[in-house]
């Protein structure tokens, strides 16, 4: 029992929403009808970079393919992060996250990285059962990088393999999400939930026009499908269990799955499955968590099934009318990283992250009047590629944190197949947001 409540307690901490915390003073009350709206949590976070890459701006723009990593030469400003967490009332708890950054050309950008409702309390006392109802737009419960916000990466940059199959932003969108912590004397919990499968969140699914404008996943022309039933969202499964190997070792693992439309006609399809795993070390006579020794890893594959296309290319002048036949196109990708916090505030790792696919892609050829097949090794998103970075973090507080992180990137989409890039970062944070564990 002693593990299982453990492990409990980091799973309601995680939330961010138990009753513990709407038990704690909160920054403004007030009474609304027969209930109290309470803001428990108010912060914000600022992530900012400045570094230096052999790659050409566009080329950089690719190999930092994060909205949120550090993404050109000289500064960035990754984001500045509003978060607010307040009780409605004795049922349901909410956050809000707004974002700012200024990207690549120099432009503000302001967006609602996640806003929704979460359930402390069910009808027919549901929730003594362990199930919890989250409903709103957030970030997909795939895999453990996706569903965190930049501030909790170890590193300064989203692995490669998930900008490929989620996006410069994650995966995420307006659904419905629904948690059962499983009454197993270990921590186990399920998620499954249904989003919005339309919009640039969404690159592998549904999308819109301007998605595969930028980025077509094989070169696939784009035939604009609408929501018609229940068929035309994206659902999601996940299972994750953890275990207490001892008085100082923790490790957790857990699958997921994706299935959803994708934007290449009525019957083209993705399927999208992962697994991660995570162990950390922690002595007992440990200083407010130092020395520790975290290992973590996911690895994906993508099915995209591309359906029949006849119509035009959008590159061809005049129109010309193509057939473009069904096709299968498979991707998979895979990071792995330590992270050895050797002496109290310093912490040092090294990840590695490899990413490659199956299938070629199709082209309009001009010349040809026709469409051809083409390579993946030119495709930035396809072709195969490598990453090893090493890190150096120091944390002068819990509310403060400098890191110095390398990236080599081999690759085949540029004419230089070796890229170097050095960033030192910055990040602070105000407020009483969950500080960075020390």
């Amino acid at each position: 029992m002693r593990i299982r409540n453990i492990l409990l307690a980091t799973w309601l901490a995680a939330t961010c929403a138990t009753v513990s915390q709407a038990q704690t003073d909160p920054l403004w009350s007030r009474p609304i009808g027969g209930a109290t709206a309470q803001l428990l949590d108010l912060s914000v976070d600022a992530i900012a970079a400045v570094g230096a890459s052999t790659a050409r701006d566009d080329t950089l723009e690719v190999l930092q393919g994060g909205n949120h990593d550090p993404r050109q030469r000289g500064f960035t400003l990754q984001q500045i992060e509003l978060s607010m967490l307040g009780a409605v009332d004795p049922y349901v708890n909410a956050e809000f996250h707004l974002i700012y950054f200024i990207d690549q050309e120099g432009e503000s950008r302001f967006e609602v990285e996640e806003a929704f409702l979460q359930t402390t309390s069910l009808p027919f006392g549901l929730e003594e059962y362990g199930l919890q109802l989250e409903a709103g737009t957030f970030f997909t419960e795939f895999g453990r990088t996706n569903p965190r916000h930049a501030h909790f990466w170890d590193w300064q940059d989203q692995p490669f393999v998930l900008s490929r199959f989620f996006g410069e932003d994650g995966l995420r969108g307006p659904g419905a999400r629904l948690g059962w912590l499983l009454p197993l004397p270990w921590f186990s919990e399920v998620h499954v939930g249904v989003q919005n499968a339309i919009g640039e969140t969404q690159v592998s699914f549904l999308a819109n026009d301007e998605v595969f404008e930028e980025r077509p996943i094989g070169g696939r022309p784009f035939a604009d499908r609408r929501v018609r039933n229940v068929g035309d969202f994206t659902y999601l499964a996940r299972w994750a269990n953890g275990v207490d190997l001892g008085d100082t070792v923790t490790a957790q693992l857990g699958g997921s799955a994706l299935f959803g439309p994708n934007g290449t006609g009525s019957d083209g399809d993705t399927r999208i499955l992962g697994v991660d795993a995570f162990v950390k070390w922690v002595p007992l006579d440990a200083r407010r968590g130092w020395p520790f020794v975290k290992l973590e890893g996911e690895a994906l594959h993508r099915r995209y099934h591309a359906d029949d296309f006849l119509g035009c290319f959008e590159e061809a002048e005049g129109c010309t009318e193509v057939f473009v036949a069904d096709q299968t196109l498979r991707d998979w990708g895979f990071y792995a990283q330590i992270l050895y916090g050797f002496v109290y505030r310093w912490s040092a790792g090294i990840r590695y992250e490899h990413g490659t696919g199956s299938g070629s892609n199709v082209a309009f050829d001009e010349d040809a009047d026709a469409v051809v097949r083409v390579s993946r090794s030119l495709d930035p998103f396809r072709s195969p590629r490598h990453r090893i970075s090493p890190l150096v973090v120091f944390q002068p507080s819990e509310y403060a944190r400098l890191r110095l992180q390398y990236n080599y990137d081999h690759l085949t989409f540029s004419r230089d197949h070796d890229q170097h890039s050095v960033w030192f970062g910055v990040e602070f944070l105000i407020g009483s947001h969950p500080a960075h564990a020390l």
